[in-house]
């Protein structure tokens, strides 16, 4: 399987060459689920966007250091692209950033949570399943890391999980799924980008994201829900 990822930031420069870009990430993570999948990235952040909608069997955006709302002429290019994949009923997922570009371009909105950042890992129940979410599980756990959240759903919007911080943690537009969460997310990534950004994110906060990466993530149970949703769209 083909898929397309939608580059929309690079890894900081005092922890790429521990750490690898995130094009690395994700082939990493896909291939861990699928040997056979082969990726193909085009550079958003640089205004480099697929000419076909049909060049991969499906799409994948990346998270970003960006927002939603920055207004960059970019993410108002990516938020048209998103709509054009969802009207040709194509797979597209995308990760944090992704997730909510997906809800903006949708009809959605994204804001600022009132409770400050998102680090470390999160703890979510599975509140609906779908017959792609194959193994089955009750409760969805992903490293994260975001101050934006999706607001408000666009209108045809499935919740797919959630929590009490994140509300609309896991949802399916059509053929578009967002999740808030990072399963390309090495532990030791996070533990270094939350020290990297300790001002912004305050210590408390990191102290917490830190303790709680203590618990194993299930970056392979989304990616395997990941992929089995683009099969199904395909």
């Amino acid at each position: 399987m083909h898929i397309g990822l939608l580059q929309c930031d690079d890894v900081n420069p005092a922890l790429i060459e521990r750490h690898g870009n995130y094009p690395a990430m994700f082939q990493a993570l896909l291939t861990s689920s699928d040997p056979d999948i082969r990726l193909s990235v085009w550079r958003c952040l640089d205004g480099e966007f697929p000419e076909q909608l049909d060049a991969c069997d499906g799409w994948l955006i990346s998270g970003s250091r960006h927002g939603v709302n920055d207004g960059l002429a970019w993410i108002t290019t990516l938020c048209e692209f998103v709509r054009r994949v969802h009207a040709a009923k194509l797979p597209l997922v995308g990760v944090c950033f992704g997730h909510q570009v997906i809800a903006r371009a949708l009809g959605g909105e994204v804001e600022k949570h009132a409770r400050g950042w998102g680090v470390g890992l999160s703890f979510n129940r599975v509140c609906a399943q779908r017959p792609w979410m194959q193994p089955p599980q009750m409760g969805l756990d992903l490293i994260v890391s975001h101050q934006d959240q999706v607001s408000v759903l666009p209108a045809d919007a499935r919740v797919l999980a959630d929590s009490a911080f994140c509300a609309f943690y896991l949802i399916e537009v059509g053929s578009c799924l967002g999740v808030q969460g990072h399963p390309e997310f090495s532990p030791a990534y996070s533990r270094d980008l939350m020290r990297l950004r300790r001002e912004q994110i305050g210590e408390h906060r990191v102290r917490e994201g830190e303790a709680s990466l203590s618990v194993a993530p299930d970056s392979a149970v989304v990616t395997q829900w990941m992929l089995a949703f683009i099969r199904h769209w395909r």
